[in-house]
């Protein structure tokens, strides 16, 4: 079942890192911003996350933050927790210029898979989620065509 269209669940990763790579609080989508939202779900030993997600990312964060369009990158760790580990969420921020909060998500004690994997039926990684300003998720996917998305978003 699909996640487009749904209502965008609050957020329940618990370890985060702010955009100075400093520990904070448990991110909410209302700290996020008001308007649009794009969540970027990755691993750090994903290959495809570093060759076609983060630059996608960048693309769009450097095209969008200025207009009101908020960011969150999130490490799902449904697998290789050795080399997927908290502080890989700092070297991906620095590597790729990202001033945007970064999250760790392992899945909970008697889980099988992360919190956002689970609430928001992603399937891998690279992951994109974007949320329109009303709250609801209209793309859900592996690839994303950031100068389509840059359009939509900048005429709206």
């Amino acid at each position: 079942m699909s996640v487009t269209e749904q209502r965008a669940p609050e957020l329940r990763v618990q370890k985060w890192i702010g955009e100075d790579g400093g520990s904070i609080a448990p991110l909410k989508l209302s700290d996020v911003g008001i308007g649009p939202k794009i969540l970027f779900a990755f691993q750090h030993w994903c290959r495809g996350c570093h060759l076609d997600g983060f630059p996608t990312l960048r693309r769009l964060h450097d095209a969008l933050s200025s207009k009101g369009v908020g960011f969150a990158v999130i490490q799902t760790v449904f697998e290789g927790a050795h080399e997927n580990t908290f502080e890989k969420l700092r070297v991906n921020q620095l590597k790729y210029e990202l001033p945007v909060a970064f999250g760790h998500d392992e899945p909970p004690a008697s889980a099988t898979l992360p919190t956002f994997m689970e609430d928001y039926r992603t399937r891998g990684t690279p992951w994109f989620t974007v949320i329109d300003a009303g709250g609801r998720i209209v793309f859900s996917d592996f690839h994303l065509d950031a100068d389509q998305l840059v359009k939509e978003l900048e005429l709206a």
